[in-house]
């Protein structure tokens, strides 16, 4: 098989985490996610808690600024540092399946690119992340809208395309309509039928 590199990005509750290495699972492909930071620390010898900290971060503009094109922004730096390590891998011919990170803007020009999107109906997010996180539901509600705005401000930083936009991926899922399980299947399905026209 070809190289294919798997995009995932998500609401906060969609189970997009989940679904993204429940797919690579199936595919056999590496999972990357923040612990792409340990790796960065362990060749760089860097403290990866100091790292952690910036992750999938937005740039807190009043604490930064960028003169000549070079930002002081820890997390500009931590977002550059994940941005270089996915495309090395991707200049390697590597395949895997990443969440977050922008990934679908920076590995763009990659041929055999499947970017993704999930999304979910508020009430089974809630649900979830209730669930999963012991909140309640306020708390469910407000940790959702922060996270998600986050990543929005995150990614709309670093990326001419919108969070979220559909153009900017090749399948946007609503894990709610199927539930978390059979969307690895439907996406798994859909990843297998790709990669055999990409033959």
């Amino acid at each position: 098989m070809e190289q294919v590199i798997i995009t995932i990005s998500r609401e906060y509750g969609s189970g997009g985490h989940d679904i993204g290495e429940a797919l690579a699972k199936k595919l056999g492909l590496p999972f990357y996610d923040h612990n792409i930071l340990d790796q960065i620390a362990e060749k760089k010898g860097l403290d990866v808690s100091t790292l952690n900290k910036y992750d999938e971060t937005p740039r807190r503009r009043l604490m930064s600024r960028t003169v000549r094109g070079y930002s002081n922004s820890p997390e500009e730096a931590v977002a550059t540092l994940q941005f270089n390590f996915l495309r090395d891998l991707a200049q390697k011919g590597e395949s895997f399946v990443v969440v977050g990170r922008c990934a679908e803007t920076v590995l763009a020009e990659i041929d055999n690119l499947i970017p993704i999107f999930i999304y979910g109906d508020q009430d089974v997010k809630l649900a979830r992340i209730i669930k999963l996180r012991g909140m309640s539901e306020h708390e469910a509600l407000a940790a959702m809208k922060r996270h998600d705005s986050h990543r929005r401000n995150y990614h709309n930083h670093f990326c001419e395309c919108q969070w979220g936009d559909p153009q900017t991926y090749d399948l946007c899922v609503n894990s709610s309509a199927l539930g978390v399980e059979a969307t690895i299947d439907f996406l798994y399905d859909y990843v297998k039928r790709r990669t055999h026209n990409m033959q």
